[in-house]
C-alpha cells in the first residue's frame, strides 16, 4: 500500500515540480510526512530518510524536465554551471546540520520556510522588477518564439551569494530551490518566464546529484522507497514540462501558494503541539 501512495505522491510532485519549476521536493516533503508519520501508513519515515528521498526524486524530476525543456531551446546552460558552483557547498552545509534536527524542530524550521514560500509566491508578480543587477553584471540575450529579444543578466558574486543559501536550504530540507531561485531569477535578473523555469530544474537536476551523495553518505536515503517514487517522479516530470509549454501557470500557482501556506502551518502546530 506505502508504494501506492508514494507513487502517486511522486506522480503529484513530479507534475507540480515541472510546471512551475519548483523541483517537487516542496510537495513530496510535507505530503510524506504527514501520510507516512501523522498517519502512520508509511513505515520507517523519519525528517531525514524524507529528505533523502526527496533529493534522489528531485535528480530525475530534474533530468526529465531539463531534457523536455532541452528541445524547445529555453535552458541557459550557462547560468546552470555558474548557479550550481555557487549551490555545492550550500547542499553539503544544508545536509550536515539536517543530521542533528528531530521532528519536533524539522516541522518547525520546515514549516517557517513554507510560509516564507507561500509569501514570495504571493508576492513576486506585484514587485517590480529591479535592473541594477542585469547593468551591473554578466548580460545575456534570448530571443523568443515571437522573436522579441529579452536581455537579462547578474554579478556573478551575487549569484553565488544566493545560491549558497538556496543550496542550505535544499541540503537542510530536500527541496529542490526552485521556489527560491525563480522568483529571484524574474525579479531580480529579468530573466524570460520561461527561461527561468527550464533553467531552474536543470539546476535542481545537478545540485540534487551533489545532494543526494550527501545524504547516501549520511545514511539517509531509504532505497526501498526509491523504487516507486523514482518512476512516479519521472512520468510526473515529463507530464508537467508538456503541460507547462500549454498552460497558463498562474493558476496552479495560486492554488500552490494556498496549499504551502497551510502546509506550514500545520507543520509549525505539529512541533509545537
Amino acid at each position: 500500500m506505502e508504494f501506492v501512495i508514494l507513487f502517486i505522491i511522486a506522480l503529484s510532485s513530479g507534475i507540480v515540480g515541472a510546471l512551475v519549476g519548483l523541483g517537487g521536493g516542496v510537495i513530496l516533503v510535507p505530503a510524506t510526512l504527514f501520510i507516512g508519520v501523522s498517519l502512520g501508513m508509511i513505515p520507517d519515515i523519519t525528517p531525514q530518510t524524507v529528505v533523502g528521498l526527496s533529493v534522489i526524486m528531485m535528480i530525475f524530476t530534474g533530468l526529465a524536465s531539463t531534457l523536455s525543456y532541452v528541445k524547445s531551446g529555453t535552458v541557459d546552460f550557462r547560468t546552470g554551471f555558474i548557479f550550481f558552483a555557487g549551490s555545492i557547498p550550500g547542499t553539503m552545509f544544508g545536509a550536515w546540520i539536517n543530521k542533528g534536527l528531530d521532528l519536533p524542530s524539522f516541522n518547525l524550521y520546515f514549516g517557517i520556510l513554507l510560509i516564507i514560500l507561500s509569501i514570495i509566491l504571493l508576492v513576486r508578480d506585484y514587485l517590480k522588477p529591479v535592473r541594477w543587477f542585469v547593468e551591473h553584471g554578466s548580460k545575456r540575450e534570448y530571443i523568443d518564439n515571437e522573436g522579441n529579444k529579452h536581455v537579462y543578466g547578474y554579478p556573478i558574486w551575487f549569484a553565488f551569494l544566493l545560491t549558497f543559501f538556496v543550496g542550505m536550504c535544499s541540503g537542510l530540507f530536500g527541496i529542490g530551490g526552485g521556489s527560491m531561485i525563480v522568483p529571484a531569477m524574474l525579479i531580480l535578473f529579468l530573466f524570460p518566464p520561461h527561461v527561468a523555469v527550464a533553467t531552474s530544474m536543470f539546476l535542481v537536476f545537478l545540485t540534487s546529484i551533489v545532494n543526494s551523495a550527501s545524504h547516501i553518505y549520511l545514511g539517509n536515503v531509504p532505497w526501498l522507497y526509491t523504487l516507486p517514487v523514482i518512476p512516479g517522479a519521472y512520468i510526473g516530470a515529463k507530464l508537467g514540462a508538456t503541460l507547462n509549454k500549454k498552460l497558463n501557470s498562474k493558476t496552479l500557482v495560486v492554488a500552490l501558494r494556498i496549499v504551502l501556506l497551510l502546509l506550514g502551518i500545520r507543520s509549525i502546530l505539529d512541533a509545537i503541539l
